[in-house]
């Protein structure tokens, strides 16, 4: 049982925005990385990193305090297993995730009050257009983002290609698949397997190289589209990935319409959801869901709140498969 009191946990909460922002700052400045090798005083590293030697070894000390590096003498610091993860090239770096977290996300949450009092778009409202146009114009707010997903989802991918066999399909088409990341996992993993890759053309076209990259690109259609207009034929499969919570009941079903206009009776779709299961035990899901309802306007969903929705849109949802992650597989038969 804890012995922190309800006041002292509740003091722990409220305050929780300010660790937050230190990891943020943490991050942008790379300090991670530069002890990465050893210990390192607070005076060099803000030579390395162009910052105030006084202010930079009172972050520093702060950072210590909640676990993110270790004062081993005064004023020198060493890593700490809560500082690798935002080494820039930690293999799941969660460095990305804190400067996209800490920066419009954080600016975003500030006006949870008036998103759950009105209809209003909380994105919009701070930034002045949707999130996904933001991005567009915004090409280091997209680099970002991208490398957030990639590092979020990467272990979701694994806990996926676990629970789940791709290799009963010849063409997988990967709706709203971003950087591409998702699709090179299944196809490196299944080399008789080729893709298709669907998503705004701008985003494809910083998906290519990935591809390249990985030595699957002569296995991918690298196709250019609103998902809002419609949805290419010729795959086998269609799976999303966190494409379906990005948005409210009435355009989730625009989107899963094309999908099953592009598709043959007896086909598969593949949503890659958190499904919010009952009760008050903690979900990421939970709070992910304010995330959505703030910036693109989405929702997370229950299993039959999915199951609703898909068969309006011409889908029998067969099964909702957990994996090791909270994130579930859920196949579903074009009706």
């Amino acid at each position: 049982m804890s012995s922190v009191s309800p006041l002292d946990q509740l003091m722990q909460m409220i305050s929780g925005y300010q660790v937050s922002q230190v990891i943020l700052t943490v991050g942008e400045l790379g300090l991670a990385d530069l002890v990465k090798d050893g210990p390192m005083s607070a005076e060099a590293m803000a030579q390395q990193c162009g910052a105030n030697p006084e202010r930079l070894y009172r972050l520093l000390r702060a950072s210590a305090s909640v676990g993110i590096f270790a004062e081993t003498e005064p004023g020198v610091f060493v890593s700490t297993p809560l500082a690798e993860p935002l080494q820039s090239d930690h293999p799941f770096s969660l460095r990305p995730t804190a400067l996209m977290m800490g920066g419009e996300h954080y600016g975003t949450w500030g006006r949870l009050t008036q998103a759950v009092t009105s209809s209003e778009n909380a994105f919009e409202a701070g930034y002045g257009m949707p999130f996904f146009e933001y991005l567009g114009k915004n090409p280091e707010s997209a680099a970002i983002f991208d490398a957030a997903m990639t590092s979020i989802h990467g272990r979701e991918t694994e806990a996926i290609l676990g629970v789940y066999d791709f290799s009963q399909f010849g063409v997988i088409a990967d709706v709203g698949g971003g950087n591409g990341s998702k699709l090179i996992s299944v196809l490196s993993k299944h080399p008789e397997v080729r893709g298709m890759l669907f998503d705004l053309p701008h985003v494809v076209e910083r998906a290519v190289p990935n591809f390249v990259a990985a030595g699957v690109n002569d296995r991918v259609q690298a196709v250019g589209g609103d998902f809002f207009a419609e949805v290419p034929a010729g795959a086998d499969a269609y799976m999303m990935r966190h494409i379906i919570h990005d948005w409210d009941d009435e355009k989730s079903s625009l989107i899963l319409q094309n999908c099953r206009a592009a598709m043959q009776p007896g086909q598969k779709l593949l949503l890659v959801e958190y499904v919010i299961p009952a009760g008050n035990d903690p979900f990421f899901g939970k709070l992910l869901d304010l995330t959505m309802m703030l910036i693109p306007g989405g929702k997370e969903r229950t299993e039959a709140e999915y199951r609703e929705l898909l068969a309006g849109c011409g889908f029998q949802l067969d099964r909702v498969i957990p994996s090791e992650q909270p994130i579930s597989v859920l196949e579903s038969v074009a009706v």
